[in-house]
């Protein structure tokens, strides 16, 4: 069962205080801004890899999945840093079993893993982006091609094995992000690990908020329809700060069929 400790609020910017230049957001402000955390975020990922080298990879078979979703944590929660991310939670935070919620940005697995160490199922491609395509292959990432049907299968064993393993996986039914204004409907091929489980079950609702004058989170932050990653993510080191929140909610089960379950928690992530 995962542990149901509730959690007000839980801010990365409090808790690792940073000063990021004036606020004034001119033009080369937010010039300094950018090429200071893009050095950082080059520093960041090194340091990721040598974390993983010298704390992960030699860990037994058995240990792996743990290890690998503390070593996301440390790493998200660094990253966000350096974005000047706050991330309020609502809710009790999940340990375990399975969080369905709804997929704004590449930045959601940062967010969400630094307040839970987590697990996630990703589209395949993601697999192949520079970098980070390797980091996601390190963090223990299970990766669907959707157009494969028949390797459906295969992926549900490996979401059923994450779950036994005691780690929390994270799944985006959707499909694909989103500017946050709805949630679209969501797939029900990846739940069948978890349609007749014993495994918990927790839904959330992911947000983002960008201060007065920033822009609109929904095209700034969201990453979406014909957003270019190089072009966001060089848009997002100018931000000043970003304000993301998470709320957590947990879903008890009313039936055994997948794409009844899919429908129960499109319903119940929309309610949040």
């Amino acid at each position: 069962m995962p542990a149901t400790t509730p959690k007000a609020s839980f801010n990365v910017a409090t808790l690792f205080p940073i000063d990021h230049g004036p606020p004034d957001g001119g033009t080369l402000a937010m010039t300094l801004r950018s090429v200071f955390r893009l050095c950082w975020l080059a520093g960041e990922i090194l340091r990721a890899f040598l974390d993983y080298f010298f704390r992960v990879a030699f860990v037994s078979a058995a240990g792996k999945r743990t290890a690998r979703a503390a070593w996301m944590q440390r790493a998200a929660r660094r990253h966000l840093r350096i974005f000047n991310f706050t991330v309020a939670v609502t809710g009790a935070i999940p340990r375990s079993g399975l969080f369905v919620s709804n997929h704004l940005s590449y930045m959601d697995i940062l967010v969400i893993c630094s307040v839970t160490p987590a697990a996630f199922v990703s589209k395949a491609d993601v697999r192949g982006w520079p970098v980070f395509g390797r980091l996601a292959t390190l963090g223990g990432t299970v990766f669907v091609e959707r157009e494969r049907r028949l390797v459906v299968g295969e992926v549900n064993t490996q979401i059923q094995s994450a779950l036994d393993s005691g780690v929390l996986v994270v799944i985006f039914p959707e499909g694909t992000s989103t500017d946050g204004q709805s949630v679209l409907p969501f797939r029900s091929s990846l739940l069948e690990p978890v349609a007749w489980g014993t495994h918990a079950i927790t839904v959330g609702r992911l947000a983002y908020s960008l201060p007065p004058g920033e822009g609109e989170a929904g095209r700034e932050v969201c990453y979406w329809g014909d957003h270019v990653f190089a072009k966001h993510l060089l848009n997002l080191t100018r931000k000043r700060v970003v304000h993301a929140t998470i709320r957590f909610a947990p879903f008890g089960r009313a039936s055994g069929d997948r794409k009844e379950l899919a429908r129960q928690l499109h319903e119940a992530v929309g309610r949040l």
